[in-house]
């Protein structure tokens, strides 16, 4: 394993049984979640506490932190409004950080061989030296056809990416145990979804999450992922809309469009626009998938993130795409401790899908 300054690996999708703060950084706010588990079993969780602290403009860029000590002061007010002791977190970063790559091995190699052939492999696939990432791997399954042999999931990140989101938790006194990466960690809570739909294991779902800047859209069959893609669309149109429309400027535009503050003809001439527009790309999503894959069909669009809230989405996206389109809760089915206001948690659960997955990786769900 390749170590940095901050001593730590990538370490992604592997079971950690201290407790943990899921803490999602994203362009436009900090999400943190920290569960309990009050039983056996996938949904016995308990949400004990979560907060969604805003970010300033700018501040987070493409994935890329540019302001350390602002997000870091974030982090650091988000904490202290969450009100627990616990400082260990899990963190994750942009699919467009990472360089993944499946590889096929023997089976039951010793760890220090397979971390050999591991190296090597990586070597191919990084266009960076070995010792400017930080790499880590994981052991997925044997082949179906040949028990003989495993398939292993690779994953690297330049050494920086990673040392800036470490950098911004230890500004706001916080420990990273865990650095995943987004899509994984959408999947761990993905886990928690499926059980709500027919058949949720034998389902070919489109994961679509639309941020304030990108929607990303994660396709799974079986509960794995076969097709990933980000498109630069998201919630940061609907306010600079809103901008242009009503004269607002910027921070009053997304002010307005949180409190519900606008005009009555918002909903007409800017709401309704936008969200057709937003099907569209979901659209355009699915049709990309098709193309670059051999599936032809969808049974599922789960959709989450800031702008799965919006009333009536889900409906519109189905009829434009034909598919039956559901907005994800992944704290449906759990326990709430006497701090969540149930109503508010309902509205805040699409965006907090990823913290959810990485807060779960306090468990051993085996």
């Amino acid at each position: 394993m390749f170590k940095g300054k901050f001593d730590i690996n990538l370490d992604f999708m592997k079971i950690k049984s201290p407790s943990l703060i899921g803490v999602d950084i994203s362009s436009s706010s900090v999400k943190m979640v920290e569960l309990s588990r009050v039983g056996k079993g996938k949904g016995s969780f308990r949400v004990e506490r979560y907060v969604i602290e805003p970010l300033a403009a700018n501040t987070v860029q493409d994935g890329n932190i540019l302001d350390l000590e602002s997000v870091g002061e974030s982090i650091h007010q988000g904490w202290k409004r969450l009100g627990s002791k616990c400082k260990d977190i899990a963190l994750a970063l942009p699919s467009s950080d990472v360089i993944t790559k499946k590889i096929i091995v023997p089976a039951g190699q010793r760890e220090e061989d397979l971390e050999f052939q591991v190296e090597n492999e990586a070597s191919q696939y990084i266009p960076f030296a070995l010792d400017e990432v930080n790499l880590d791997f994981q052991v997925l399954k044997p082949l179906p056809k040949n028990p003989n042999e495993v398939e292993v999931l690779i994953a690297a990140s330049r050494k920086d990416k990673v040392e800036d989101r470490v950098a911004v938790a230890l500004a706001a006194g916080l420990r990273t145990i865990i650095m995943d990466v987004e899509p994984y960690a959408a999947q761990a809570a993905y886990e928690l979804i499926k059980d709500q739909l027919p058949d949720g294991d034998n389902q070919i779902v489109a994961l679509v999450d639309i941020g304030a800047t990108v929607m990303k859209t994660n396709v799974l069959h079986n509960g794995e992922s076969v097709y990933m893609r980000d498109q630069p669309f998201g919630g940061d149109q609907l306010t600079q809309e809103i901008h242009n429309q009503f004269n607002l400027s910027l921070e009053d535009s997304e002010r307005a469009k949180r409190n519900g503050s606008l005009p009555e003809n918002y909903k007409t001439d800017v709401l309704s626009p936008f969200c057709e527009t937003l099907a569209i790309e979901v659209m355009r999503a699915i049709q990309f998938f098709y193309t670059s894959t051999q599936y032809t069909e969808i049974n599922y669009i789960l959709i989450a993130g800031g702008c799965a809230a919006i009333p009536g989405l889900d409906d519109i996206i189905s009829a434009r795409t034909q598919v039956s389109t559901l907005v994800v809760n992944p704290f449906l089915n759990m326990d709430l401790s006497s701090r969540i206001i149930p109503r508010q948690i309902n509205s805040d659960a699409p965006s907090l899908l990823i913290a959810c997955g990485l807060a779960m990786r306090s468990f051993d769900l085996s």
